[in-house]
């Protein structure tokens, strides 16, 4: 049953520009097992190589958060009436230690799964899935769906095994990942060697490369996406840098010719009715995008997922 406690801030009566920011301006409240969604900062990016800055993405979404309002555009879903959502803060950083805030990340999901709370989380890097899945996929291995321009499937990168380009490889080995529900869509980056996204390919993943996509077009590929991950358990993810950089410029690694924020619009509505069992997006970084757009993108990218997932969570009771 929705308690009403927990209706967010309603933007037609209390300005945008006041008080203090919460995603989607909802109630900032610790883990409790009445919710049924938690919105979850991660503010981690010792796993890069490159460009630092996601740490920051949090508070940066929290406050380009203030422009949402309540109902779903297309197709009027109203999250707030039929699921308990807050804010639940930052999942625990220690960062110094890249090793210790991913067990600390992993315990915490692990918490949320245990409550049944259900997480959307705005990242930190792309290694923040691993961890994440260790808390969340203990039940067996689940599907994937996964926007970026790159595979995440290196065995390593700079002698450490766990970073932003190793997840999904991570993920399959640990058992976490159902190779044969994965979908990942917008590949386009320059490779380090042909092998960077070979893997995939005889791991099984269903993947869409940004120019097969342009060939296909859009419906063709969300038929695709809906009949690879069918209705069972699945996570979603976007690594920002799977949107074209003229759109989102501020993510470490910006790939030109890519997905637009519209196509990501349309492949998160496409997996309604499918169990969603968590979300995020990940590497924003706000330092390289004065403009803020990344972060408003990044915004409502989430809210898109919120209102998958409340409609998942209440067709299921």
């Amino acid at each position: 049953m929705v308690n009403p406690k927990y209706e967010p801030v309603d933007a037609s009566q209390t300005p945008r520009f006041s008080d203090v920011a919460t995603f989607l301006r909802t109630k900032r409240v610790e883990p409790v097992e009445e919710l049924d969604i938690g919105l979850v900062g991660v503010p981690f990016d010792l796993g890069l190589n490159y460009r630092s800055g996601p740490r920051d993405a949090p508070a940066a979404v929290r406050d380009a958060s203030r422009l949402i309002r309540k109902v779903h555009p297309t197709s009027d879903i109203q999250p707030y009436k039929l699921c308990n959502i807050a804010d639940i803060g930052d999942a625990p950083i220690n960062p110094l230690n890249k090793d210790e805030t991913i067990d600390r990340i992993a315990d915490f999901y692990a918490d949320l799964k245990g409550k049944n709370i259900r997480p959307v989380s705005i990242g930190g890097d792309h290694t923040i899935p691993t961890p994440i899945l260790r808390g969340l996929a203990s039940d067996g291995p689940v599907g994937i769906f996964q926007i970026d321009s790159h595979a995440d499937t290196l065995d390593e990168m700079c002698g450490t095994k766990v970073n932003h380009a190793t997840f999904m490889r991570r993920g399959l080995e640990e058992g976490l990942i159902d190779p044969k529900r994965v979908v990942q869509i917008g590949l386009r980056g320059s490779r380090f060697s042909p092998e960077d996204i070979q893997f995939g390919y005889d791991a099984g993943f269903t993947i869409i490369t940004f120019d097969e996509y342009e060939e296909m077009g859009r419906s063709a590929a969300l038929a695709r996406i809906k009949e690879t991950l069918g209705t069972g358990p699945t996570y979603a993810t976007i690594d920002i840098d799977g949107l074209d950089p003229a759109f989102c410029p501020g993510t470490p690694v910006p790939e030109i010719g890519g997905i637009t924020p519209r196509d990501a619009q349309v492949m998160i509505r496409a997996l309604q009715g499918i169990d969603l069992i968590g979300a995020d997006i990940s590497e924003v970084a706000p330092c390289y995008d004065p403009t803020g757009i990344t972060s408003i993108t990044a915004a409502n990218l989430m809210f898109e997922f919120v209102c998958v997932m409340a409609d998942a969570i209440a067709s299921r009771r």
